[in-house]
């Protein structure tokens, strides 16, 4: 894989990472509600989850779907089930979903990581990516090559997102605003689950 096809490459990520979608959503809610430095175990999962799964892909875990049809859907059920659990704790008030002496926290690095495993974003993102953009003759450059592209590409558009949040968050803690946007969030989360139900 030559330089100018690293471009192609570099812009499928933009546009696949850069746009709206789960992990994004969750991200801007955790700036929004924690911080940037507070987020950055579930910023690092995200990308660390990414690159196993297209590791995983690669080596053949990707055509798990055209042999166990029954795999996708439970992947909708998996990444649908998660993101309703991260809209119903978006949408009560903070002290409630806490539970008394609990302290609210972004996800931890392992639970964004796994998040990975059934978001259906991520999956259709680094299949696509695979499918188009893999060199047969040279499998393995090439895979690492679109993983070093998907993590240097993606990693600052995922801390873009986080830092979003933390732009929004002095203004959130005025009267009801935060508790507001996270009830948003919560609703976008729903929202981004229409693509499932096709």
């Amino acid at each position: 894989m030559t330089f100018d096809q690293l471009i192609p490459v570099a812009l499928f990520v933009i546009a696949m990472v850069g746009t709206p979608g789960p992990n994004n959503l969750m991200l801007l809610t955790a700036g929004a509600n924690f911080g940037f430095r507070r987020s950055l175990p579930h910023i690092l999962g995200i990308t660390m989850g990414c690159q196993v799964l297209l590791l995983a892909i690669a080596l053949g875990l990707g055509q798990m779907f055209s042999a166990w049809p029954l795999s996708i859907v439970l992947l909708k059920l998996g990444g649908g089930g998660f993101l309703v659990w991260m809209a119903v704790q978006l949408l009560r008030p903070r002290a409630a979903a806490l539970g008394e002496g609990a302290e609210a926290r972004p996800l931890s690095f392992l639970q964004a990581a796994l998040f990975q495993w059934v978001n259906p974003k991520a999956w259709l993102m680094l299949i696509t990516g695979l499918a188009t953009y893999v060199n047969p003759q040279q499998m393995l450059v090439s895979t690492l090559l679109i993983g070093v592209t998907f993590a240097l590409v993606g990693l600052p558009l995922t801390c873009l997102w986080n830092v979003g949040g933390v732009a929004l968050k002095d203004w959130l803690q005025h009267g009801r605003r935060l508790l507001h946007f996270n009830r948003l969030m919560a609703v976008l989360l729903l929202v981004s689950l229409l693509p499932l139900l096709r």
